[in-house]
């Protein structure tokens, strides 16, 4: 990706159409769980929503498996989607940025005392 890309957002553009494109091809309950999920999870993005993508991506890939096996989509992600995009967020029992930077910083300690 080259810098224009990065600064106006065109190659998130392209991914976006290309997961609506993915979940046009999903049936009818997967559409509305997926629109549902879209929207919960743009509030848990950085400034740029980049770190959504790769989460965006897994969301529709476990989707279009779960629709391939023939499950619905209330069996897959149950009856609070909005609880399960604050736990694929990190908000809800899932180690958070400030988690992993804590536990760096007590590993860095640990080394410096000798422990």
């Amino acid at each position: 990706m080259n810098f224009w890309d990065r600064i106006t957002g065109s190659d998130m553009t392209k991914e976006m159409k290309a997961f609506a494109a993915r979940a046009q091809k999903l049936p009818p309950d997967y559409q509305a769980a997926w629109e549902k999920i879209n929207a919960y999870l743009w509030p848990y993005s950085d400034f740029t929503g980049r770190n959504l993508m790769p989460i965006l991506d897994g969301v529709l890939g476990l989707l279009e498996e779960a629709a391939a096996d023939g499950q619905s989509a209330r069996e897959v992600l149950g009856d609070n989607i909005k609880g399960f995009c604050a736990a694929l967020a990190g908000e809800e029992g899932a180690t958070s940025f400030r988690d992993k930077w804590r536990e760096q910083l007590n590993n860095t300690i640990a080394k410096k005392l000798g422990k």
